[in-house]
Formats: C-alpha cells, structure tokens, sequence
C-alpha cells in the first residue's frame, strides 16, 4: 500500500508538487501530552525485534501492541550497534551517546533509601565525555517531579547529574501498589531477552549466540516481565515500550509501541525522521518529557513520538510490514558493499577498455553503448524502489534483478530514442531522467532513496530523509549537465545571456530544493552545489575562475546554507529539521563534536577501496584524454567539448561541486567517485557521437572512422 502511495506520489509531484507532497505526507495525531501532563512509563526491552513477536510466545507483547501505535525504533548511537548500555544512556541525554569501553548491560545501582545511585556515575562525564548525561532526569527534577525507575538501565535513563533516582525496584515483581501515584516519569528495564547474549561485558560479534529454543525462552522470560510491569502501570498511563538496543554484531531496526488515547491500529514514528513508522532513541527522551509536560532542553535533539494517520491492518499487518523493513533495510545493507565494488570494477573496467581501443582508434560505438548504460545505472537504484523487490522470496535477487533490467531499459531509450542523433541526446536524456527522479523524490517524501543502495536506510541510521550525499553527487551533477545542454541551445543560436541566466536560475532553484529543510535537508550539498553553479556560469559566459572566486563561492556557500539552518532553528523545536539542531548545537556547545565526528568518517573514505579507485580511474583517463587527446581517447573529449563548449563548463562544474562535497560531507570520496561516475562516461559519449558525425556518421554504418579524420577534428 505504502509502496502504490509513493507511485503515485511521485507521478503527482512532477504535474503537481503541492498536492504530491500531501499525499506522500499523511497527517499525523498529535500525542497524548498535548492533552495535558499525563503520567509516561518507558518499558524497555533491548533486543526485541517485530519478528520476535507472537500470540503464542509473546501474548503479552502481543496484546500491548494490539493496544498500541506501533512502528520500528532505529537504535543506532555513536558506533556501528548499540549495546543496552548506550541505548538506555541516549534516553538518559536526549542526544546520541556511548558509555566509551565494553558494550554491554548497565552496572547496578546502589539502593539508597527509597531511591538508588549509580556507582561511578562521574565516569560518564570525566572520562566518556558524555556531557548529556543525566538530561532526562534533571529536567523532571527542575520542574518539580520525581522518577521512578526500576532496573539497571532505567536507572541510567533517569538519573539527574548526580547519578540519583528518586524512587528504585531491582525488578516488575517488586512494584508495590500505589508506587505510580508518587512519580510522573518511569521508567522499566526488561533485559531478560540481551542479557543471555551479553559475555565479558559484550556484545557477541554474531546475532546467532543464542539458539532459537534459547532465544525462544529469553523471550518468554521478558514477556512475563513486561506482563508484571503491565499489570502495577496505571492505566492512565502513557506507555511507550522500545527494544534499546542490538543484540549482537548486526544492527536491526527494534521494536517501538506507544499505549496512548486513539493510539492503536496506527504506525508510529516521529518528524525526527520525516517517516510516519520510523523514529529514533533521542524521540523517546522528548516523548517522556512532553507526555509528563516537563520543558524539553534545548540540548535534546529528539522530537515527540508522532501517530500516523494511516492505519496498519492489524497487529498482523503491522508486523509484517514492519518486519519487510528491517529486511529490507538489512538487504540494502549486506548488498552495499558488493555492489560498489561492483560499479567500482565496472568503471575501472571501463575506463581500460576505453583507453585502449581509443588508442587503437576503433570501437568507438560500442564505447558509447557502454558509456550510457553504465550512467543509467545509478537512478535505476532509486526507480527500483517503486517495485516490491522487497516482498519476494529472495530479496536480494530481486532487486539486483530490478537494477539491472531498469539500467538496461534505460539505456535502450536514451541510445534508441528520436534524440539518439545528437551528440547531446543520450545525455541529456539521462540526466533528465536522473534530475527529475530525485527533484520528484524530493518533493514527494523521499521514498525512492529510502532502502536504495546508493541512497539509505534506517538500519543504518545515518539519514532518515531528504537528500542524502550519494543522491546529492548525482543531483548535482545531472543538474548541472542538463542545464548546460539547454543552455548550448541557447547560446548556439546567439542567446548567451539567456544561457547564462537559465543556468543560474535552473541550478538555483536545484540548490534551494536540495538544502530546504523538511525538502532535501543536505547542509554540506548547498556549500558544495553553489560553487559549481558559479563557476559553471562563469564560464559560459566566457569570464576568468580563480581562486580568489572559488573560495568566494565556497564561503557564499556556507552563509546560504546557515541561513537556511537558521530559520529553521527558529521554528518550534519539534518542527525542526537537523539543520535547525545544529544551529542549536552551536548554542549549547555540542557542534564541535558533531563536526569532529563527520571529518573523521570524511577522511576514512580516502581509503576506501570501492570510492577510490573511481575517482582516480576518472581522473587519470580525463587528464591524459586532455593532454594527449589524439594518442589518449583518439580526440573524443575535445571533439565533446567542440560541440559543446557549455558541456566543459557544466564538467568543470560538477567536478568543483564533486571536490568541495568531498571535503564538506561524511561520505566523503563518495561524493566525488558519484559524479565522475555520472558524468565522464557521459562526457565521452557527447564525443563519440561528435566524432561519429565527422566521419560519416560510422556510429550508424557499423563502420570505423579513418585516423586522419579522427585527428583532424581533434587538433
């Protein structure tokens, strides 16, 4: 269903985009705190899957969910999985947060009169450098409430700085009546189902530790707990039930539930994310503090559990919807690495192959065929996504299978098409298609780089929507390329300030779609995208790029975009996008972190094997194709570049947007191996095609062109 609707939606949002953004974006039921102060009880229980659950097996499970919205929890903190630990300290801070050595279970608190202290707490401060540490349980503290927590994690979710809770039981059992009415906010630690997997004070390096008869038991051993629990809650109460946490060395999308007033029956997510069943552990510190009408600190970067709209058929159904996303999520998530590989042996492949029959001056046609499909392929990962690869009994084969017929089709329309007679035709027409599937995406929801290969996943838990740093490389680049083929139309029939000015407006309004908060969201893709929008203007219109301008570019850049973060940080807290929190992490001092974190994932792709051998492919083949164009690509480029002068204009561009965007995102050498990827192999089909119209036209004939006229045309 949910698939039919980003069909539709996005078909909708190239005729009309404000309708299409309403059907992609279902309303959503505010929660139970903007009612008024309710009392919020967390029962968490790491490890727990959707999959886990059953009527059987997990009865009580099963009937909280039935009486719930329901939608999956991504998990992930600072590292590659999160250990109960982490998970139940992120909901302690409000942001994302990692004890610093073993991941495991939380220590135990020492009872202390009706309440208990963490022993140790101050490690989290002086040596974890967990400055949020205690957020959650010092605000409940500052507007006058106390805290209830019972069990290990719950105590670290709830303790104010001082590592106190207020009200403390080891276990459900030993709830006594009337121990809610005292505290507003509790908490409950359910860790019978992680607790058998964790040795040494760690996670296993598998999620198999544990049998299924094993597993089997630690589940009913936590779903009895959760009944106990159930039973001493109110039933007033708001209760929001999350899985805190992995269990072993693959991260999986968790279980998330909240018990509310017109709740059940319904998906669960959060603005946060922008996905009506998706939200993450920072959501449930607001959600707790909103449900309890407790101020939520600015240091917070979660925003308030939402209710979705749109119903789920059923505990039935919303199992297993919810259970095909984590699949899919961890099927985009094991492909991953084969398939870059893949485009990187491909591309490097091509590049060789290229080089050597250009050398031999033959070919050149079935060069061209290769150059076009391989730059079909990259919007074929986002087009596949309106399949329900997902749902078929292999998945994986499925979607390679999706992929390869999509590219493939693609490919056959841009080399068959009435335009495959211009040099510019194919190219154009993959850029179009490549600009207008993720401006569309955009508009709609995100729902095609959603669980796509080159775009993300909540499993993940890098992005959540907009436009990701892949998918921003490939905007970028068919952007720029498709408006400097519209403005070689332009200015081949004398309109060159026209060309200029439709390159500067089209790329403009690319720029803004793709950083617009709640829209495309990309802080590092504005600083990138306006500096190969100036210097692709610039060029056409025949003026000097210098350094000097560049950086210019580059600075106009990052005012633009923290401008746009700026006002977004003035909108309500739960309106705002990550840009906004940023803006409001440079306030309390938390920016620095963030920054220094993005870098040093940006620096470990320089040595990626499957990014690096592209970008150095492409570059190696552009500048000895530039150097020595006769000898190198038999005079290919230059003949490109002849044809169309705004096409070197619009490849200096993307190659500049490519360089900053490298520098200004996490992804890193992504960036750049993503743009050269799109645009070279295109490159060199604008030159073949040129060629072939200098010589006869041999790309039709099957014929080779003479040497003589190869070097003719390229002197």
């Amino acid at each position: 269903m949910r698939r039919t609707l980003a069909a539709f939606a996005l078909v909708l949002g190239v005729l009309w985009p404000g309708a299409a953004h309403a059907a992609a974006q279902p309303a959503v039921r505010v929660t139970a705190h903007e009612n008024g102060p309710a009392r919020v009880v967390l029962i968490g229980v790491p490890g727990l899957l959707w999959s886990d659950l059953s009527s059987g097996d997990t009865p009580n499970l099963w009937a909280l969910a039935g009486q719930s919205a329901n939608g999956s929890l991504s998990v992930r903190t600072v590292g590659r999985v999160t250990c109960s630990y982490d998970g139940w300290l992120t909901v302690s801070a409000g942001v994302r947060s990692a004890v610093g050595y073993g991941c495991g279970l939380p220590p135990e608190p020492t009872p202390e009169g009706q309440g208990a202290v963490i022993p140790g707490y101050d490690y989290l401060y002086r040596v974890a450098g967990q400055r949020g540490t205690g957020t959650l349980g010092e605000a409940v503290h500052t507007a006058g409430g106390c805290t209830l927590a019972v069990g290990p994690g719950a105590a670290i979710a709830l303790a104010d700085r001082s590592g106190r809770v207020d009200r403390y039981a080891a276990s459900p059992e030993q709830l006594t009546p009337g121990v809610f009415d005292a505290c507003r906010v509790a908490a409950i630690d359910v860790d019978d189902l992680v607790r058998p997997y964790v040795t040494g004070g760690r996670l296993p390096e598998t999620d198999n530790a544990l049998t299924p008869e094993q597993r089997t038991r630690a589940l009913r051993l936590a779903d009895a707990k959760v009944g106990a629990a159930l039973r001493a809650v109110p039933q007033d109460a708001v209760v929001l039930l999350a899985g805190l946490g992995d269990h072993g060395g693959t991260p999986h999308l968790r279980v998330a539930m909240m018990r509310a007033q017109d709740a059940s029956g319904r998906f669960l997510g959060a603005p946060s994310t922008h996905r009506e069943d998706v939200s993450i552990l920072p959501d449930i510190t607001a959600t707790m503090l909103g449900v309890a009408g407790v101020a939520v600190p600015p240091s917070v970067i979660g925003v308030p559990w939402k209710v979705a709209a749109s119903r789920t058929g059923g505990t039935e159904g919303a199992k297993a919807e919810l259970v095909d996303d984590d699949g899919a999520g961890q099927t985009i998530r094991d492909m991953g690495g084969i398939f870059f590989t893949a485009v990187a042996v491909l591309q490097v492949l091509f590049y060789v192959v290229a080089f050597l029959l250009m050398r031999r001056r033959r070919g050149l046609g079935g060069i061209r065929i290769a150059a076009v499909t391989l730059a079909c392929l990259p919007v074929s990962t986002y087009l596949v996504n309106l399949l329900a690869w997902e749902h078929a009994g292999t998945p994986m084969a499925a979607l390679v299978g999706g992929i390869a017929g999509i590219t493939l089709l693609l490919a056959a329309a841009a080399l068959a098409g009435p335009w495959r007679r211009a040099p510019l035709g194919p190219l154009v027409f993959v850029t179009g298609v490549t600009a207008a599937t993720l401006a569309g995406d955009l508009i709609t929801g995100t729902y095609l780089q959603f669980n796509s290969v080159m775009g993300y996943t909540a499993v993940v838990g890098a992005r959540y929507s907009g436009l990701g740093n892949i998918p921003f490389a490939l905007f970028a680049t068919s952007v720029l390329l498709v408006v400097t083929s519209i403005a070689h139309r332009l200015a081949a029939t004398g309109h060159k300030k026209a060309a200029v000015g439709v390159v500067a407006a089209l790329g403009g309004v690319a720029m803004i779609l793709g950083g617009w908060p709640g829209i495309g969201s990309d802080f590092g893709g504005v600083i990138a995208f306006v500096p190969g929008i100036a210097v692709t203007v610039l060029l056409i219109a025949g003026r000097r790029v210098s350094i000097v301008k560049l950086g210019a570019f580059c600075v106009a850049g990052g005012v633009i975009v923290m401008t746009i973060a700026y006002l977004d940080y003035l909108r309500p807290p739960g309106s705002q996008t990550h840009l906004g929190r940023f803006v409001g992490q440079i306030f309390t001092g938390e920016a620095f972190e963030v920054v220094n974190r993005k870098l040093a994932a940006m620096l470990g792709t320089l040595l990626n094997p499957n990014l690096m051998p592209i970008v150095i492919a492409a570059f190696a083949f552009l500048v000895y194709a530039l150097l020595r164009p006769d000898t190198a690509s038999a005079g290919v480029l230059p003949a490109a570049f002849e044809h169309s002068p705004t096409l070197r204009a619009g490849l200096i561009g993307t190659l500049v947007s490519g360089v900053v965007g490298t520098l200004v995102n996490d992804s890193g050498a992504a960036v750049l191996s993503m743009a050269l990827a799109l645009a070279v192999p295109l490159a060199l089909s604008v030159g073949v095609r040129a060629l072939g119209e200098g010589a006869g036209d041999y790309a039709e004939a099957g014929q080779e062109p003479a040497s003589s006229s190869l070097v003719s045309r390229s002197s």
